[in-house]
């Protein structure tokens, strides 16, 4: 029962870091129907900006540098998604394989670029003081406290999520948006901006991804590809641009993933494909799609 009760909690709090990052990748996919394939390059500029900004501020001891480091990583990934999306593919809506081939273009110029400036080297994150430490629970006994907070944020993340698209002007304009783009336009609505700023909140989200998980385990070269792949994973098993399908999709991927490595490691990996294959058998529009 202990045992039962670890993997599963490991499971959620792995889930709830990969629905942070893929809720981004579902915004940008799902509802803007952009191919972006540098979402896991976004995700390493939101860590590595933030790392160099906590530091020299760690280093000295000062309390507020993880605190600091979240909103900066968030924002820089955030202006790096704004820049994508207003010089590379404002212009290529509609033209998924040309934006697929510029954006993994992109990703390894970004890989490349960081790793000349940090190096190679893992780089690792320490929570706060009032983040760190354990927490008793039941059946389990002690659990890092951290990973606790990370179902925290993933939880504020989906109830702003849903709060945005479906109580707000903005959400209104991005929900129309998917449906009919010129008729959205036809109706003094600019496209362009609404595009942007979906872009943008994306790709904060990956940047905060890349925070809350280089905190939980070290921060290196090739976690990019890693976070891509599981977020196509999480949202094609959830549904493209359903917050609660992405939610579902990271709960399920992450219990897989888990699963896998505590009954057969070697093979882990070939759970969570097979969800993904299983699911498409059954529904090709992912658990919470939307039918065409």
């Amino acid at each position: 029962m202990a045992l039962a009760a670890t993997v599963l909690l490991n499971g959620l709090t792995l889930a709830a870091l990969y629905f942070v990052v893929a809720s981004g990748f579902s915004l940008i996919f799902g509802l803007m129907r952009t191919v972006n394939m540098a979402h896991g390059a976004l995700y390493l500029v939101g860590a590595y900006v933030a790392y160099a900004v906590f530091e020299p501020l760690y280093d000295r001891d000062a309390w507020y540098a993880w605190y600091l480091a979240v909103p900066v990583g968030m924002a820089a990934a955030a202006l790096a998604g704004v820049a994508l999306q207003g010089v590379l593919l404002g212009w290529m809506q509609g033209q998924e394989l040309r934006q697929a081939l510029v954006t993994i273009g992109v990703s390894i110029v970004v890989a490349d670029q960081l790793l000349a400036h940090f190096g190679g080297t893992p780089r690792q994150f320490f929570a706060p003081d009032a983040l760190f430490g354990t927490t008793p629970l039941p059946l389990v006994g002690r659990y890092p406290t951290f990973r606790l907070v990370q179902i925290g944020v993933a939880l504020a993340v989906g109830i702003g999520l849903w709060w945005l698209l479906a109580r707000t002007k903005l959400g209104l304009m991005v929900r129309a948006g998917v449906d009919d783009r010129a008729m959205l336009a036809a109706c003094g609505v600019n496209v362009p901006l609404v595009s942007l700023a979906v872009f943008g909140l994306g790709a904060a989200l990956a940047g905060l991804g890349g925070v809350i998980g280089a905190t939980a385990q070290p921060l290196a070269q090739g976690v990019d590809g890693r976070f891509l792949l599981t977020s196509l994973v999480v949202v094609i098993v959830g549904g493209m641009g359903s917050v609660p399908g992405t939610a579902v999709g990271a709960v399920l991927v992450g219990l897989a993933e888990q699963v896998g490595q505590a009954l057969f490691p070697t093979y882990a990996v070939i759970l969570t494909f097979a969800l993904m294959v299983a699911v498409l058998a059954v529904r090709p529009q992912g658990l919470l799609g939307r039918t065409a």
